[in-house]
């Protein structure tokens, strides 16, 4: 996609308004809909409630899954709010994407690999914190040699692929989402009424797929994440 952004410099640093401002309208909306749903808690729950107690047993259960000792139930609210951050933002730029004089300043977030390897790194280091307060910081590092030394080279690479593989992965699958769904919106406007017409159905048919691709690398996304912190909490 040829995109244009804008970009500010702060303290020296520059930032990409597209990924801060597409970022926070994530982080706003999964605000908006998780206090909706739990304005009225009851004994006896309504539809609201139902939705909002179904998403949290669901992340749940990806926390026990990875966690079958139970020991996993700090991590229960960064499950429950990683999903919902990464599902809204794949879902964000099919809903709507804003354009200004050429420059994008709303789309999805996820598919800009800084914003995927932010979320990524925020998993593993989240994992190599519990590790070091659980184990101490020297049997922590003594744990690269396990269950050999001589597969601490190989031990430190893994812990490199697992960056990019989880933040590159759900980069890979919403961009590539995105530039078909483009890709199509040419093709509609090149041959005229007929073109328009043959590419309505199958870019309708192709949004509702990337939203089940969405929901899906948010639930893959987040799965590994608690495989990766469970790992470190657990010495070979």
């Amino acid at each position: 996609m040829d995109d244009k952004y804008k970009f500010i410099e702060f303290l020296g640093l520059k930032f990409n308004v597209a990924n801060d401002l597409s970022a926070l309208v994530s982080a706003i909306l999964v605000f908006i809909l998780v206090f909706s749903l739990s304005r009225k808690i009851t004994m006896r729950p309504g539809k609201a409630q139902n939705v909002l107690e179904w998403m949290i047993d669901f992340t749940d259960s990806i926390v026990k899954s990875a966690f079958p000792d139970g020991s996993g139930s700090r991590f229960s609210l960064y499950a429950f709010v990683l999903f919902l951050f990464i599902f809204v933002s794949n879902q964000l730029g099919l809903i709507f994407q804003i354009k200004v004089d050429g420059f994008t300043y709303i789309k999805s977030p996820t598919t800009n690999p800084l914003i995927t390897m932010s979320l990524a790194l925020i998993s593993l280091m989240l994992a190599h914190y519990y590790s070091v307060k659980k184990f101490g910081f020297g049997t922590y590092l003594s744990n690269y040699a396990r269950p050999v030394s001589f597969l601490l080279p190989i031990n430190l690479l893994e812990e490199f692929t697992n960056f990019l593989t989880l933040s590159l992965r759900l980069y890979g699958n919403i961009f590539a989402g995105e530039v078909l769904l483009a890709l199509i919106g040419t093709v509609a406007k090149s041959f005229g009424l007929v073109s328009f017409v043959v590419a309505i159905p199958v870019e309708m048919i192709w949004q509702g797929f990337s939203v089940f691709i969405g929901a899906i690398q948010a639930y893959v996304f987040t799965t590994l994440s608690m495989v990766y912190i469970s790992r470190k909490m657990e010495r070979e």
